[in-house]
C-alpha cells in the first residue's frame, strides 16, 4: 500500500451500488481505468465502470479476474465478506483492509473497539445463547435488539420494552448473535467521515448533522447546525482515534449520538464513504469519494475545505408513487428551476419504496439560505420538512 498508482492505472471496487457509482466517477475524473465486481449486469457502478466482473463475491474466478484486472481493490459496502478481501490482498493491495471490515460487519466487534479506544457508546449486552438472553442487566431495558451482522438502514433491529419484548424479538430475529442496547434519550445524530492512507496521514470532512426517518437518513446539514464546536471537536478527535487504532487505510465513517444531557456516544462506524457525506460531492473541494480514490491510489491526502454551506435530502423510492401507489415522476423541471440544486440520480431503473434512488444537495452563500431551498425542495416533493 505504500506504492503511489498514477493516473491511468486501474482501480477495483466490491460492489456495484451507488456508492461504487460514485467512487467510479471520481476515479475516471483523476485518470483512472475501473472494473466493478457485481453479480448484477445492471449494478449502477458496473453501467459506468470501464469493466464489470459479473461474479459472486466469494467466486473464486471472478475474484481472480478482479485481481489480475486491478491495480489496487477498494469496498463500496460493508458486507462484502471479509475473505474475500483477505483472499484479494494475497495477489493486490486491498484498502480497507480485511481485519477492519470484519470488525465493522459485527456489532459486538464494533462497541469493543469503540471501548478499547476509550470512545463512549450505548451500554450494551451480547446475547448469542438463552444463558445471555436471561443474564441481560435490568438496566439495558427498555433498549433496542439488533442483529450483530447484516444490519442497516433500521434493519435487523428491534424496540423491546420488557424481557418478554426482548424474548420474542430476539425468536422474531432467527435466535442469531445479536446486541441489546440501552435506549438513549438523544437529542441530534451526527457523523464523522475520515480518511487515512498507508503512512497514517488522517484528514476528515466537516461534522455532519443528521436526521433519519425510519431508520434510514433523510437529511444531512453542514455546518452541522445545532453541535457546538466542542462537541464537534470531541467527534472528529474521536472518529481520528478509531481509525488510527485499526490500521485504517480508506474512508471511514463513524456515527454519534449526542444526548440530552449534552454526552457524545459513538453508535456505528461504516467502512466505507457513507449517505451523510454525499453533500460533498457538490459542497467540498475533495469528496469523499476523491479521498477514497486518494486513499486506494497513494495519492497526498489534503484537507477537505466546505466551500458552500449544503442541505442533502435523500431520495428514497417512495418518490415515483404517488398517494394512490400510482407510479409517477417526481417534478425534477421545478425542483431544478431552485438556486443551487444538484440532483443525484444512481441509475437505478426499478422505485420501490425505501429504495435509495438519489440525493439532492442544495448549496448556497449561507446556511440559512441553503435550509429555505432545501425546504422548497422538500415541498416540491411531498417530503417532511425539517
Amino acid at each position: 500500500m505504500n506504492e503511489t498508482l498514477q493516473p491511468g492505472a486501474t482501480l477495483g471496487v466490491m460492489g456495484g451500488g451507488q456508492l461504487g457509482r460514485m467512487f467510479v466517477h471520481a476515479a475516471q475524473s483523476l485518470g483512472y481505468e475501473t472494473v466493478v465486481l457485481d453479480p448484477d449486469a445492471g449494478a449502477p457502478a458496473g453501467v459506468v465502470a470501464q469493466h464489470q466482473v459479473r461474479a459472486g463475491y466469494l467466486d473464486e474466478a471472478g475474484l481472480a479476474e478482479l485481481a489480475r484486472r486491478c491495480d489496487a481493490i477498494s469496498t463500496e459496502f460493508e458486507n462484502v465478506p471479509a475473505e474475500a478481501l483477505r483472499q484479494l490482498a494475497e495477489r493486490r493491495p486491498v484498502a480497507p483492509g480485511a481485519a477492519a471490515v470484519a470488525v465493522c460487519q459485527d456489532r459486538a466487534d464494533e462497541k469493543a473497539q469503540f471501548v478499547r479506544c476509550g470512545v463512549p457508546c450505548a451500554p450494551h449486552a451480547l446475547i448469542t445463547d438463552a444463558a445471555q438472553l436471561a443474564a441481560v442487566p435490568d438496566a439495558l431495558l427498555p433498549g433496542i435488539l439488533k442483529t450483530a451482522r447484516m444490519g442497516y438502514d433500521g434493519k435487523g433491529q428491534a424496540s423491546v420494552a420488557d424481557r418478554a419484548a426482548l424474548q420474542a424479538a430476539w425468536a422474531h430475529l432467527g435466535h442469531v448473535p445479536c446486541v441489546l442496547e440501552q435506549r438513549l434519550p438523544l437529542r441530534h445524530e451526527l457523523s464523522v467521515i475520515v480518511a487515512r492512507n498507508a503512512g497514517g496521514e488522517l484528514v476528515n470532512l466537516p461534522v455532519q448533522q443528521n436526521l433519519h426517518r425510519d431508520g434510514i437518513l433523510a437529511v444531512t446539514q453542514v455546518p452541522a447546525p445545532d453541535i457546538a464546536p466542542a462537541l464537534q471537536q470531541q467527534a472528529v478527535a474521536a472518529a481520528r482515534e478509531v481509525a488510527a487504532a485499526m490500521d485504517y487505510v480508506g474512508v471511514l465513517c463513524v456515527e454519534f449520538f449526542v444526548l440530552q444531557d449534552g454526552r457524545l456516544v459513538a453508535n456505528e462506524m461504516a467502512p466505507r464513504p457513507h449517505n451523510s457525506g454525499h453533500y460533498s460531492i457538490d459542497a467540498c473541494d475533495v469528496s469523499q469519494f476523491e479521498l477514497q480514490v486518494r486513499t486506494l491510489a497513494g495519492l497526498p491526502l489534503v484537507e477537505p475545505r466546505l466551500h458552500s454551506p449544503a442541505v442533502m435530502l435523500n431520495l428514497l423510492g417512495d418518490l415515483w408513487f404517488d398517494a394512490a401507489d400510482s407510479a409517477r415522476t417526481p417534478p425534477w423541471d421545478a425542483v431544478l428551476a431552485l438556486p443551487g440544486v444538484h440532483l443525484h440520480l444512481y441509475g437505478k431503473t426499478d422505485a420501490r419504496r425505501g429504495r435509495k434512488m438519489g440525493h439532492l444537495t442544495v448549496t448556497a452563500p449561507t446556511a440559512a439560505e441553503a435550509r429555505a431551498v432545501a425546504l422548497r425542495v422538500a415541498a416540491l416533493l411531498g417530503l417532511a420538512a425539517f
